[in-house]
């Protein structure tokens, strides 16, 4: 089975990552969707991010019943701050029946060969990319591991999402309904 690693901080996840997900299922050749939870992106500062159980069931309950959908708390396990060729790693050693794939934005597409040993993911993942507005990586546009996607882009962020939240605004569309429901329960982002 070929399945799509879409990685994240997902603080909170949004109707932006649902998306992506559901377009990566429907017009590519991955059968099925991991969000995979990161406990701690190695460029973002660890004190913005809201406990890391508390992400992962906000993308559950997002996900809701959809069988070809999945959130991950495997880089829960793994040292931090974790790096993606060594959960690509342990991925393929825990489950050697399927093939994985990452799925990025061309940001991070161009970003590519700052991580560490980006050579063996590119060696060992192929690379579903969606495009991102003002982003040009010609550097690997041609690279036979790399296909770029015709994903529609959602402009909505975390980010936006966070600062809204505290300005006590609505921002129930911009989420799965479960999850913003969810969110507005816990007061998550208000302070």
């Amino acid at each position: 089975m070929r399945v799509g690693l879409f990685f994240g901080s997902f603080n909170p996840v949004h109707m932006g990552h649902m998306v992506l997900a559901n377009y990566m299922l429907e017009f590519t050749d991955l059968e099925r969707i991991w969000f995979v939870v990161t406990p701690h992106n190695p460029h973002k500062k660890k004190t913005s991010l809201l406990d890391e159980r508390q992400r992962l069931h906000m993308v559950n309950l997002a996900i809701g019943d959809n069988d070809r959908l999945a959130a991950s708390d495997i880089e829960f396990k793994l040292p931090q701050p974790s790096y993606t060729v060594d959960t690509l790693a342990y991925l393929q050693d825990k489950y050697p029946q399927h093939e994985f794939a990452l799925m990025m934005g061309e940001d991070n597409l161009k970003s590519l060969p700052k991580w560490k040993n980006y050579e063996v993911i590119l060696k060992n993942h192929h690379i579903y990319v969606y495009p991102r507005p003002g982003v040009n990586s010609e550097a690997l546009r041609n690279h036979d591991k790399i296909t770029f996607t015709d994903a529609p882009f959602v402009e909505v962020s975390s980010t936006q999402i966070r600062k809204a939240v505290k300005a006590k605004k609505d921002m129930r569309y911009f989420m799965p309904l479960s999850a913003w429901n969810y969110l507005m329960e816990m007061h998550f982002y208000e302070q």
